[in-house]
């Protein structure tokens, strides 16, 4: 054998891994460092004027001078924990019940997953129809129950609580399908134990279904927390971040910023922020999600 073939069979696990390797550096290391070196520029689009350093003044800014942020990333929390509360407890809640074996089930599965395979933005334009004050679907079937009609998403109050119930109507079914698939894969053992024990439907729930599918749970509302956190599609499509502000989160309004104001320095500092408060929440969901398995 030759040199380069004995190289070639002493490195062949870092050459098998090298196009991953690559591909990743390539669509988002880069990105992502090259945001990080824009957020220390003044940079605008609008302006002939080459882009100057400014260091730490737009994290500044953003933390002490910038009337919108902290609006903005509370809407973006508060939107999160809405609707992915709703939809753990409503997606457990349907796959407990999907599980049981019922005439045409497999039917209603599938047209349950139907709104999940649906694109954002075509969802987002029906639900403008049916959210509509005037002759939209919603304030027809509320007024069948003497309900007076609701400004929805042109209401400040009521336009984000609206878009989290149509983002729970298109996830839910992401959170039941991965609760089935974990239902699927738990022992009988402990079911015909607590069957010959005595145990109601209740207690087996809370004490052996609940803490064995806790993992599973917890790994479907990581993945729904964080594309929760940076929805974008949806609300843009909408409402792009109004009436007013009142549905303006971190991402509409680093778009605003960036492709409505052409400020790209600035937008780049706040998309930094933004990708470090997603990873801290994804490894604070995963810190608790270890200490309850101990727990358990």
């Amino acid at each position: 054998m030759t040199i380069i073939q004995l190289w070639i069979e002493k490195h062949l696990k870092y050459i098998f891994t090298l196009p991953s390797v690559l591909f990743v550096l390539i669509m988002i290391v880069f990105p992502v460092g090259y945001t990080a070196y824009l957020s220390f520029f003044d940079w605008s689009m609008s302006s002939v004027s080459p882009p100057k350093w400014v260091f730490l003044d737009n994290f500044k800014k953003i933390f002490f001078d910038d009337p919108r942020f902290w609006p903005a990333f509370f809407r973006t929390f508060y939107f999160t924990i809405l609707a992915v509360v709703t939809q753990t407890v409503l997606g457990v809640a349907i796959a407990l019940l999907f599980f049981r074996k019922f005439k045409g089930s497999n039917l209603v599965k599938t047209l349950f997953l139907l709104p999940m395979v649906s694109t954002p933005v075509a969802i987002g334009l029906v639900w403008l129809l049916i959210f509509e004050p005037s002759i939209g679907f919603a304030n027809q079937f509320l007024g069948y129950f003497g309900i007076d009609p609701q400004l929805w998403i042109a209401s400040p109050k009521q336009a984000l609580p609206a878009i989290a119930m149509v983002d729970t109507w298109q996830w839910t079914p992401m959170i039941t399908l991965i609760t089935l698939a974990g239902l699927s894969q738990l022992p009988n053992e402990n079911y015909e134990a607590a069957a010959v024990d005595g145990a109601n439907a209740w207690q087996i729930f809370w004490k052996i279904t609940l803490p064995l599918m806790a993992p599973t749970i917890f790994a479907a509302v990581l993945l729904r927390s964080i594309d929760a956190v940076k929805h974008f599609d949806l609300i843009y499509a909408m409402t792009q971040g109004g009436p007013g502000y009142a549905t303006e989160t971190l991402n509409i309004y680093g778009f605003a910023n960036g492709f409505q104001y052409f400020k790209l320095g600035y937008t780049s500092a706040i998309l930094m922020v933004f990708f470090m408060i997603v990873l801290i929440m994804s490894c604070l969901i995963l810190i608790f999600r270890k200490k309850t398995e101990v727990t358990l």
